[in-house]
C-alpha cells in the first residue's frame, strides 16, 4: 500500500470515528451516502459523542427493528429533554409509530381496514383521477415544480379525503406536517421547535372542529377513516380523545412525508439517469420494481430510533439498557453486503429487500398505499410526456431524518 493510500485510509477512518449526528457537516444534507459508506467500512456500530449508537449495516438495522422486546419505540424518555412538556412531546409520544405493544397493537388495528387490498383497489381510481388532474395543469404550463405541484399535492389531497377535510380547508395541511416532522431532526433549533409546537396546536384545534362536525353529520364515504376513528373513541376502550387527535395528525404526517419524498426523489433520479428513464418508457411493466428501487436508492425516511430496554449486543457491541440507538435506514439500503453495486440506480433490481418501510411490528401500515401512489404518479408522468428534464437546480432541505426536496422545477413536453 502506498503512503498516499495509507494516509487516505487513515483520514477516512478518523473521519468515521469523529462522526457526530448532532453536528452534521453541510455536505451531509446534499449527499449523506459517502458518510454512510465511510462509517460502514470503519465503524459500523458507531458511538456518537453523546453516547448514542448509529448503525449503518443492513444486518444490524434489521436485527434491531425485528426485536421489539429489547429495543423499544417508546419515546417518552428520549423526547422529554428534547421537547420538554410541550405539544410536540404530547404528539410524538402519543402517535402510534412511537408506541410499544399493547398500545401499538390496539391503535394499529384501527387503521387496518383502510389499508386492505380491497380498500386500496377501491382507492386507486381516485388516485388516477388526482394524478391526471395535476398532470393536466402541468401540461398546460409546460412544466411544474415537482415538489409543490405534484409530489406533495397528491398525498395531501388523498389524506384530506381520508380524513374528510373539505377541499377548501386543506391549505395548511402540508405546512403543519412539515413543521411537526421537522422537529424530529437530531438537533432542532428553537425556531423549528416553536414552529412544530404551533403546528400541533393549530392542527388539534382544527381537528376538534372537524370531529365535532363529523359527529353531527357522519360520512357515508367508505374511504374516509375519520368516522371509524371517532367510533373507536366513542367506544371508550379503544381510543382516548387525545389519541384520536394525534392519530389523525399521524395519518397526515405518515401519508404525506413518505409519498412526497418518494415521488420527488424518483423524478430527480430519472432526470439524472436518462438511460433508466428511457428504459422505463420502453418497459412500462418495470414500474413495480422501479418504485422499489426508488425507495431503496433515495429512502424517503433516512433515520429511525430505538431505546435499549434489555441489555443487548448489536454487531458484536454490547449495549446496556437505556442506550439510545439511531438506525441508518438510508445507509442500510446502500449496503453492498445486501445490494450489489448499491450506488447504481437499477430499475429492474431484484431481489430488493430494502428497508424504506422498515421491518418488524412497526413496518409501515400504509406501505402498499405509498407504493400504489408511486406507481400511478411516476408511471403516468413518464408515459404521458416524451420530454422530462430539469428546468432548474433541485433544492435540498437541511433535513437528516428525511430525504427532502424543497423544490425541483421540470420542463415537460
Amino acid at each position: 500500500m502506498t503512503r498516499v493510500a495509507t494516509a487516505s485510509a487513515a483520514d477516512e477512518r478518523a473521519a468515521a470515528l469523529a462522526f457526530d449526528l448532532r453536528e452534521l457537516p453541510d455536505d451531509f444534507y446534499e449527499d449523506p451516502f459517502p458518510h454512510y459508506h465511510r462509517l460502514r467500512r470503519w465503524d459500523p456500530v458507531h458511538r456518537c459523542p453523546d453516547g448514542a449508537y448509529f448503525l449503518t449495516r443492513y444486518a444490524d438495522v434489521v436485527a434491531v427493528y425485528q426485536d421489539h422486546h429489547r429495543f423499544s419505540s417508546d419515546k417518552r424518555v428520549e423526547f422529554r429533554p428534547k421537547f420538554g412538556a410541550s405539544p410536540l412531546y404530547e404528539h410524538h409520544t402519543t402517535s402510534v409509530v412511537f408506541r410499544d405493544p399493547p398500545d401499538h397493537t390496539r391503535i394499529r388495528k384501527l387503521f387496518a381496514p383502510a389499508f386492505t387490498p380491497k380498500a386500496l383497489a377501491a382507492l386507486e381510481p381516485r388516485v388516477v383521477r388526482l394524478v391526471d388532474t395535476l398532470l393536466d395543469r402541468a401540461a398546460a404550463r409546460g412544466g411544474m415544480d415537482v415538489v409543490d405541484e405534484y409530489a406533495a399535492a397528491l398525498p395531501v389531497q388523498l389524506i384530506g379525503d381520508m380524513l374528510g377535510v373539505p377541499n377548501d380547508e386543506r391549505g395548511p395541511l402540508r405546512g403543519w406536517s412539515l413543521a411537526i416532522l421537522g422537529a424530529l431532526e437530531p438537533v432542532p433549533d428553537a425556531e423549528r421547535l416553536q414552529a412544530g409546537n404551533r403546528a400541533v396546536e393549530e392542527f388539534k384545534e382544527y381537528l376538534r372542529r372537524l370531529i365535532a362536525d363529523r359527529r353531527r353529520r357522519p360520512s357515508t364515504d367508505p374511504g374516509e377513516i375519520l368516522s371509524a376513528l371517532i367510533a373507536a373513541e366513542d367506544a371508550g376502550d379503544k381510543l382516548t380523545e387525545v389519541e384520536l387527535l394525534h392519530q389523525c395528525i399521524f395519518l397526515l404526517n405518515a401519508g404525506h412525508e413518505t409519498t412526497t419524498n418518494l415521488i420527488a426523489n424518483a423524478v430527480l433520479s430519472l432526470t439524472e439517469h436518462p438511460g433508466e428513464l428511457a428504459r422505463l418508457r420502453a418497459e412500462a411493466g418495470l414500474i413495480g420494481t422501479a418504485v422499489e428501487e426508488f425507495l431503496r436508492y433515495q429512502s424517503p425516511n433516512q433515520l429511525g430510533n430505538r431505546r435499549v430496554v434489555v441489555d443487548a449486543t448489536v454487531g458484536g457491541v454490547p449495549m446496556p439498557a437505556g442506550t439510545l440507538v439511531t438506525l441508518g435506514i438510508g445507509a442500510a439500503n446502500r449496503d453492498p453486503g445486501e445490494f450489489p453495486d448499491p450506488d447504481r440506480l437499477d430499475l429492474g433490481r431484484t431481489p430488493n429487500r430494502h428497508l424504506a418501510f422498515i421491518t418488524g411490528i412497526h413496518a409501515c401500515a400504509g406501505m402498499w398505499l405509498a407504493r400504489m401512489e408511486g406507481r400511478v404518479a411516476i408511471g403516468r408522468l413518464v408515459s404521458r410526456f416524451t420530454a422530462l428534464r430539469a428546468a432548474g437546480q433541485p433544492v435540498r432541505a437541511r433535513r437528516a431524518r428525511f430525504r427532502v426536496l424543497s423544490s425541483f422545477p421540470v420542463a415537460l413536453g
